[in-house]
């Protein structure tokens, strides 16, 4: 298989402006992008600097004012909406700072909210990754239930139950204390390599990036990719 054949998400110049008081705020100007299946990529910035509204933009929750983005060799942008939603559904996982959990269902019930909504019995999927990140006795508990490392689990493994080709993580451990973010930083990577989806995680935290195949940083618009995060 050729290097490009590997190359699961591809986004060029990517831009997007906001209409503020009637004047176009541009915070992206021009955003390159590859991933290849089952990398790890971080992208830093500080806060404000458009990294979650580069992370909506990859993951087709907004339309970038111009450019192009493929995923899975698919030109998302030329999509309907419906047909939008359901290659979404199908094949971008989510990953928030606030977990987003549904409080009045339990762990295992919010894990399969993706898959209920795209028609899928993925039970016998959600049970196992529960268990394969040490939720196998908390699957049934609420989230008002269990900490704040055990909500993120849950959350991480509700955007894979679905084995998505891509999963975009916004400040995954932003809301945890420090060896918790450390836990939650290791289990990313294990996921990753165990299912093969590609993660691009934005984050402000060097150490997490520098734990990423390779990162990039986002300055004045434009995401510059270092060629290796080590």
């Amino acid at each position: 298989m050729s290097e490009r054949a590997n190359i699961i998400l591809e986004a060029r110049g990517l831009r997007k402006a906001f209409d503020v008081g009637g004047h176009d705020l541009e915070v992206l100007k021009g955003v390159d992008l590859q991933v290849r299946a089952g990398e790890l990529v971080a992208v830093m910035g500080a806060s404000g600097v458009g990294k979650s509204t580069l992370l909506h933009l990859l993951g087709t929750l907004d339309r970038p004012t111009a450019g192009e983005l493929r995923i899975a060799d698919t030109d998302v942008l030329n999509l309907e909406d419906q047909a939008l939603s359901r290659f979404r559904n199908r094949h971008i996982g989510f990953v928030f700072q606030f977990h987003h959990l549904l409080p009045e269902f339990t762990a295992l019930e919010n894990v399969l909210m993706p898959a209920l909504v795209a028609g899928n019995d993925l039970r016998a999927t959600a049970v196992e990754l529960l268990d394969s990140v040490g939720l196998a006795d908390r699957m049934d508990h609420r989230p008002g239930e269990l900490s704040g490392g055990e909500c993120q689990r849950v959350a991480m493994v509700r955007a894979l139950v679905a084995r998505p080709l891509v999963v975009l993580a916004d400040e995954p451990s932003g809301n945890l204390d420090e060896a918790t973010s450390e836990s939650l930083h290791q289990l990313l990577a294990e996921l990753a390599r165990a299912h093969g989806q590609a993660f691009v995680v934005m984050t402000h935290d060097r150490k997490l990036a520098q734990s990423m195949d390779r990162m990039g940083r986002i300055e004045a618009g434009v995401l510059h990719m270092e060629e290796s995060a080590a």
